[in-house]
């Protein structure tokens, strides 16, 4: 969790879809913890794993490092001191920059207004299931409807449970998170009663073309879009 909002001032304006500096999310994740005070990249690693970030978004911890110099070479990072403390390695301490303020509260405005397109593992699976037959595909989804019910019941008991501990502000992610699992849900149960109920538009056709290859009607073209290599 959870990154802050910042205070929007109408004089410093914002520059939304400009080409950031550093365009790596750990970037933004380190920026709002450093924004509460100097860390050494350690101690960053500690303070986001404690908030759930790697949950939140794609985090490689292997690139920390990278990303902190990169941030500290563009000036929204800068160099406190630097620590060593008994026999390890020496330690730089880094605070965040007015240019890194306005940095991640650009980005965080960034990621709030603009939708961007994030095609889904799934999406990539329903894009090819033309490939398997409709008498796989069902099972194959309703195992998965089955895995999100489990996980949508899992997501609300902790959701219920960081209520009595948390203010929403930092619970909105997980609520969203919670709405866009219960979401898929829905859609793969209809689709699912489709597929078993034998409403599904074509069905017989995408049989046909599983079990042959072909489509009737020079519909093959389209079939083949949903359909591996090889």
């Amino acid at each position: 969790m959870r990154i802050f909002a910042y205070e929007y001032s109408a004089a410093r304006g914002h520059t939304m879809g400009r080409r950031r500096p550093v365009t790596n999310l750990l970037a933004l994740a380190v920026l709002t913890a450093v924004v509460q005070r100097p860390m050494h990249p350690y101690e960053m690693a500690s303070v986001l794993r404690a908030r759930g970030k790697d949950q939140d978004m794609p985090i490689k911890w292997g690139s920390l490092y990278t990303v902190v110099r990169n941030l500290h070479k563009h000036g929204l990072l800068e160099e406190v001191e630097s620590r060593r403390e008994g026999g390890r390695p020496e330690r730089t301490v880094y605070r965040i920059t007015e240019a890194g303020r306005r940095e991640a509260a650009d980005w965080t405005r960034e990621l709030l207004s603009e939708p961007a397109r994030e095609p889904t593992a799934f999406e990539a699976g329903l894009s090819v299931m033309g490939g398997l037959g409709p008498d796989e595909v069902g099972p194959l989804l309703r195992r998965r409807l089955e895995r999100l019910e489990e996980q949508i019941e899992a997501d609300r008991r902790a959701l219920e449970a960081e209520r009595a501990e948390l203010p929403r502000l930092f619970l909105v992610e997980s609520e969203y998170a919670l709405a866009m699992r219960e979401a898929q849900a829905a859609w793969v149960r209809a689709l699912v009663e489709e597929l078993e109920g034998g409403t599904f538009p074509g069905l017989d056709e995408w049989r046909t073309y599983h079990r042959t290859g072909e489509l009737p009607d020079g519909s093959a073209d389209v079939a083949a879009r949903g359909a591996p290599d090889g």
